[in-house]
């Protein structure tokens, strides 16, 4: 049996968590709410302030659809309760991140700045200085794609580390050329 599967999930104060027709489960809490339909194969219920997920059978598919769908809830109730934040810095002469209203604004070297609008439920911060800057959310699959975007802008190099990586990312470094003897 799936280990991560059959985990209950404990909920947090102020979370509510509604479980409606075809499995499509609503999560309200104190930062916001998500909703998401899960997979009709899959039993969700509510015992004892936890929520327990159980499958129809061991077959592979089943297994797989288990842990995912258990998961995707605990995500869920972890954005809705705490939220998400990636944290990413730059590194490179002339790198900054500016905020322009709800917008960030980065300048990545090139011939332009490169000015990103967040969707929805997203928020940016940028930190003192502006080489660093905060990705946030509730919906931790969101958080992770708008920063992985953001960080594809302008990936880090092996030669001078110069670029944008995730705080406390290790960039492998190169060696350069050998020169003249």
């Amino acid at each position: 049996m799936s280990r991560i599967g059959r985990k209950p999930i404990v909920i947090p104060e102020k979370v509510n968590i509604e479980i409606g027709k075809n499995n499509k489960v609503t999560v309200k809490g104190p930062k916001g709410e998500l909703t998401r339909t899960f997979s009709p194969d899959m039993t969700i219920e509510m015992k004892d302030g936890q929520v327990v997920i159980s499958r129809p059978t061991d077959l592979r598919h089943h297994r797989a659809l288990h842990g995912l769908t258990r998961a995707l809830l605990a995500n869920m109730v972890t954005g809705v309760s705490q939220g998400y934040v990636k944290e990413l810095e730059m590194t490179g002469v002339g790198y900054r991140a500016v905020m322009k209203g709800n917008a960030l604004d980065l300048s990545l070297g090139f011939s332009h700045p490169v000015v990103i609008e967040p969707p929805e439920g997203i928020t940016f911060e940028v930190e003192k200085g502006g080489r660093a800057f905060h990705v946030k959310g509730i919906d931790k699959e969101l958080v992770g794609e708008i920063a992985a975007e953001i960080r594809a802008l302008r990936p880090p190099e092996p030669y001078k580390g110069k670029g944008i990586s995730y705080r406390g990312e290790y960039i492998r470094r190169k060696a350069g050329k050998a020169g003249k003897r």
